[in-house]
């Protein structure tokens, strides 16, 4: 496994093919909230003969760990502390991604980020737009604040990662259990199970700091105006039954650029790319073999 330094936390990465070919562009894969890199394989094996695919668990998910320090004895409410001093903004987590290019050495590069990984991808492009040749959004969107919604959204998700018992992994089928309200569709036990062990182990700190951080007044004044300021070609693809981020969301958002194709596949919810992965590899292949320039015009007519 290899890990590289980003800002004092040792960031796990991962490259399909293992052995990197000169000249060969490279795809960076961003995982979504309480998720790790490793469910994005398949997509970038697939895609692995034209692109060098860059995988990475973002800070504080997946084998991507916070570094801790024990904390004094006198304080009974924790075992250790979080020593990190960098919050949890999204575009904190752009700039992470952007201090990880630097460090692997690479330039320009093409994104695929899903969810709240797609929330990151979208500031990225606010923030260093030159250094990607095209984007794929998917599952985001855009949502209007609601004080009273929010609220209650936060409190629940402060009880969903503060009560994370690792014995649930045990009970029979919890994987489809857990995964059930993300898809249209089950996916096998096997991959299930592997999304709830990555929600178990991921950092208390990091996943409840995201969850105030991409549901936020904030974020719904940010994320249309990110959205708006795309001038990278940049395709948004939705799950037709997707209850975590509505089809809307995503249409709204994608009509907010000229730069942004808008793209839905019927049948599917949360993670299209696994529920349907012909037809979402299809329209991927399709959207980046495009090698012209492309203008607004152009984009806006397809």
């Amino acid at each position: 496994m290899a890990y590289i330094s980003v800002r004092g936390v040792e960031h796990y990465y991962q490259w399909i093919p293992e052995v990197r070919t000169p000249g060969k562009p490279v795809m960076v894969f961003i995982h979504g909230w309480g998720g790790s890199a490793s469910y994005w394989q398949d997509t970038a094996i697939a895609l692995s003969t034209d692109f060098d695919c860059l995988l990475y668990d973002l800070r504080g998910f997946g084998r991507s760990k916070l570094p801790r320090l024990p904390i004094p004895k006198n304080n009974h409410q924790a075992d250790t502390q979080d020593t990190g001093e960098i919050g949890y903004d999204l575009e904190e987590y752009a700039i992470d991604l952007n201090l990880l290019l630097d460090q692997l050495g690479l330039g320009e590069v093409y994104l695929n980020g899903h969810s709240v990984g797609a929330s990151i991808s979208t500031l990225f492009l606010r923030m260093y737009g030159d250094r990607v040749k095209q984007a794929i959004l998917t599952c985001s969107g855009i949502f209007t604040y609601e004080a009273k919604s929010f609220a209650a959204f936060h409190q629940f998700g402060g009880y969903v990662v503060k009560f994370r018992p690792q014995w649930f992994q045990s009970i029979p089928f919890a994987g489809q259990m857990f995964m059930a309200r993300f898809l249209h569709k089950p996916l096998p036990e096997s991959v299930s199970k592997k999304f709830l062990a990555d929600f178990l182990m991921a950092d208390y700190e990091a996943a409840l700091g995201t969850i105030y951080t991409s549901v936020s007044q904030h974020a719904s004044e940010v994320m249309p105006q990110a959205f708006a300021q795309i001038h990278t070609p940049t395709l948004l693809v939705s799950g037709e039954k997707d209850i975590i981020i509505p089809a809307a969301m995503g249409k709204s958002a994608a009509s907010l650029s000229p730069y942004v194709e808008y793209y839905e596949i019927p049948a599917t919810a949360h993670f299209p790319m696994l529920e349907a992965p012909e037809i979402y590899l299809a329209k991927v292949r399709d959207f980046l073999h495009i090698n012209k320039e492309i203008t607004p015009a152009e984009t806006s007519a397809s």
